[in-house]
């Protein structure tokens, strides 16, 4: 085994969150429907209607596996643009349709005639939640040991550790495409921004339609939630080519980290404050609703401003112009070129700021009887600031000197004059 540092905490690490991140998902989900919405359990926690719920059934089964073919064909054949992704080791680019959009409009009108049909109704999301966990990790232990094989089957395989905790957590594969070759399937690009972005905020209107049922409306809070989280991801969509340069794309391999992630994770825990709010209707005052509101537009400005900058900048970078000015930029030994315009002089992850303040507008909708639905920002504050260090890493390396002369240009991690 090779004697590097090994991420996560190494393979004891690597371990507990294979199987750790499946257990947390489920206790979420045991708290907001189960436990009254506390965090720890309560004197009147219902075990066995939580452990009937999370059983696996064969609807679940079903639902999900057209859900992925589905999404699968969308991302194969809608319509749409045709890019070229980064830079690949070797020189090449591999090519990306670009067609996010078109498919979650036509997720939406398929699910809603199969609801208005009686096929399917969207009330299903809501009662098979807990089946559906069980079921989709079930999908993601699969679907990561096929990862682990193609990748060395088919060439992929790069960084691995020679430990095969670390390399199936991490992935032997990093642009696994099905059938191999550019023009395949880009397994990863795929699970990054179909199947868990969509379902995602499908199940969000599950939970609004839920609470419709229950209480003849749908409250101010849930309507803040669901069009938060559904804007974030039309402008993800509207922006789809910006992910191509993400950590995510173009460094890291895919393995069960980014799987569970893509696939359970996402659509099962960010649905979090919508599933709090079905059974906690309150009254959010309009200068409440305007403030998150605020905070929300702030967020996203900021989240999509900075990347833009980036994006804009990698595109043509002597002739990019950030805030009227030419984009200034320190060139690395290595042929890199470090930016040191706009916001990127501000400190070295200033969009981070933009997701946190997103975040939090997520939560706030909730108010304060819980801290069950301040998960997400936490969770994700800290997920942020491990990012930024590995990158952080990642680049030091990378660059040597020039890196360590770029953060004396650029002090800031984070937030200017904090972190």
């Amino acid at each position: 085994m090779s004697q590097q540092k090994l991420e996560f905490g190494g393979v004891p690490g690597n371990f507990a969150m294979i199987f750790g991140l499946p257990v947390f998902t489920a206790y979420l989900f045991f708290a907001v429907r189960f436990n009254d919405g506390a965090v720890l359990p309560g004197p009147n926690a219902d075990w066995e209607g939580f452990q009937q719920a999370m059983m696996p059934t064969w609807r679940a089964a079903v639902i999900y596996g057209v859900w992925f073919v589905f999404q699968a064909l969308l991302q194969r054949y809608a319509p749409g643009r045709v890019v070229q992704g980064a830079e690949l080791p070797d020189g090449g680019r591999l090519p990306y349709k670009m067609n996010g959009l078109f498919s979650l409009f036509v997720t939406f009108i398929a699910v809603a005639i199969l609801h208005w049909s009686g096929v399917f109704s969207i009330r299903e999301l809501y009662d098979e939640f807990g089946a559906l966990i069980s079921v989709m990790t079930m999908f993601a232990f699969a679907f990561s040991f096929f990862l682990y094989w193609y990748g060395k089957q088919h060439g992929q395989a790069r960084h691995l550790s020679g430990s095969f905790i670390h390399d199936f957590w991490m992935g032997t594969g990093h642009n696994p495409r099905v059938p191999p070759g550019p023009d395949g399937l880009d397994l990863k690009i795929f699970c990054e921004a179909r199947p868990g972005l969509i379902l995602w905020v499908l199940i969000n209107t599950a939970f609004a339609y839920v609470q419709y049922e229950k209480y003849g409306f749908v409250s101010t809070s849930m309507i803040l939630v669901w069009l938060f989280q559904m804007f974030y991801i039309v402008d993800y969509f509207w922006n789809e080519e910006a992910i191509l340069t993400t950590m995510d794309i173009k460094h890291e391999n895919f393995g069960y980290m980014l799987t569970f992630g893509d696939l359970v994770w996402v659509p099962m825990t960010y649905s979090l404050q919508a599933h709090y709010l079905i059974d906690r209707v309150h009254s959010l005052p309009w200068w409440g609703a305007v403030l998150i509101v605020a905070i929300n537009m702030l967020g996203l400005y900021i989240f999509r401003a900075v990347n833009l900058q980036k994006h804009k900048f990698r595109g043509d970078p002597e002739n990019a112009r950030i805030w009227g000015k030419k984009a200034e930029y320190m060139q690395t030994e290595q042929g890199g070129k470090l930016l040191l315009s706009g916001f990127w002089g501000w400190s070295r992850h200033f969009n981070y700021v933009g997701d946190i303040l997103m975040a939090l507008s997520w939560s706030l909708p909730c108010l304060f009887g819980s801290a069950l639905p301040y998960f997400y920002p936490i969770y994700f504050a800290i997920l942020l600031i491990h990012r930024e260090r590995r990158d952080h890493n990642f680049c030091s390396k990378k660059y040597g000197g020039d890196w360590e002369r770029y953060c004396e240009r650029v002090r800031w991690r984070i937030i200017p004059g904090i972190y």
